[in-house]
């Protein structure tokens, strides 16, 4: 287990019991107390737990909104698309992510990544969203500077959508468009299940200097009801190594950058 995802599995572990000591962590996971003790002091700068004496105590965090994205089918193939995506980033970047499981895996290893000390004031990474379940993560990380779109929230997506959401976006220039999306066709592009939210993550690509479509292969064999933006308007496309080949040929003479993680 990388440090990455055992820092997830640490905060499961104090959302569960409360309560944690380093010893019965250390075990768990098969590292040493150190390690463990490296790892709660990470999540106690950053706010998410309260280190006691030998181990940590849950914070007000609410981690369980929502619980099915904390624990999303693919889990390790998404996390690799997420730290992939966020490779891309530069420490001080303005970042449009719209929601989704995936997505969700972005915001986290932006979050979760080394910043350098210059990199903590007043410039610092900007993460623009109409997700609640990441505004929710990252309300609490000190280096990023969060913006949360107004909007109706969508019980099925935890999108914020319609005038409000829209207004808010259209006022902004973004450096990169993260999208999830509900199905990727290698010949027409990005898709949506609801119409509501391909038009705010169709302007949200449209505000950006660089469109990453992030999803796992299961995406390039689904359907959707509507589309978000074609080829044409995506930069980089960004999958696991499960995606087919004539697929991913597709997308790259449609001149679209292909990352297979």
């Amino acid at each position: 287990m990388n440090r990455y995802a055992r820092i997830n599995a640490l905060l499961d572990a104090v959302a569960a019991a409360g309560h944690v000591d380093v010893d019965g962590l250390a075990r768990q996971f098969g590292v040493s107390p150190t390690t463990i003790r490296r790892d709660l002091n990470h999540l106690h700068e950053q706010q998410l737990v309260t280190r006691t004496r030998g181990g940590a105590v849950a914070t007000t965090v609410n981690y369980d909104l929502p619980i099915r994205y904390r624990r999303a089918s693919r889990g390790s193939q998404k996390e690799r698309i997420g730290q992939a995506a966020a490779a891309l980033v530069g420490p001080f970047d303005i970042v449009g992510i719209n929601g989704g499981t995936t997505t969700t895996e972005v915001a986290r290893a932006l979050a979760e990544r080394e910043v350098p000390e210059y990199a903590q004031g007043p410039e610092r990474l900007t993460i623009v969203t109409n997700a609640i379940n990441i505004a929710g993560e990252l309300t609490v990380r000190r280096h990023v500077k969060l913006v949360v779109t107004g909007g109706v929230s969508r019980l099925q997506s935890f999108e914020l959508t319609g005038p409000l959401a829209f207004d808010t976006l259209a006022q902004m220039d973004l450096d990169h468009a993260v999208l999830g999306v509900d199905a990727f066709d290698p010949a027409y592009g990005a898709k949506a299940l609801d119409e509501e939210e391909a038009r705010i993550n169709k302007l949200m690509a449209r505000q950006a200097r660089k469109v990453i479509v992030v999803a796992d292969s299961t995406k390039l064999t689904a359907r959707a009801f509507a589309r978000i933006c074609p080829l044409s308007d995506i930069d980089c496309f960004i999958t696991d190594t499960d995606a087919p080949a004539e697929s991913l040929a597709m997308i790259r003479d449609g001149g679209v950058e292909v990352v297979a993680v």
